[in-house]
């Protein structure tokens, strides 16, 4: 899988740095590779499933998950409210 330099040279300094959220930097590189790593429009995958695979814990998972949707970077649906998410990876900067 190749990373789009956009992400390493813009992206994480903005989550990172201005907008001071580097789990939303490291839940976004989680879903990137599930979803266009693994040649996929969608990824269905639980908050605690994210959470074991960044390190991080399942509450600041659903910060880092509200803020992406915020920024427009993801985006988020359920069947039902108790279902799996599924999260499409945006990437606004290729147009």
């Amino acid at each position: 899988m190749v990373v789009d330099p956009y992400m390493l040279e813009t992206l994480m300094r903005d989550l990172v740095g201005h907008d001071r959220a580097p789990s939303a930097y490291l839940v976004y590189l989680q879903l990137f590779r599930r979803t266009h790593g693994a040649n996929a429009q969608t990824v269905s995958i639980a908050l605690l499933d994210i959470a074991e695979a960044t390190g991080l814990s399942k509450r600041t998972v659903q910060s880092a998950v509200a803020h992406l949707v915020h920024r427009r970077l993801i985006t988020v649906a359920r069947e039902r409210m108790t279902s799996v998410p599924e999260y499409t990876v945006l990437r606004p900067w290729r147009r």
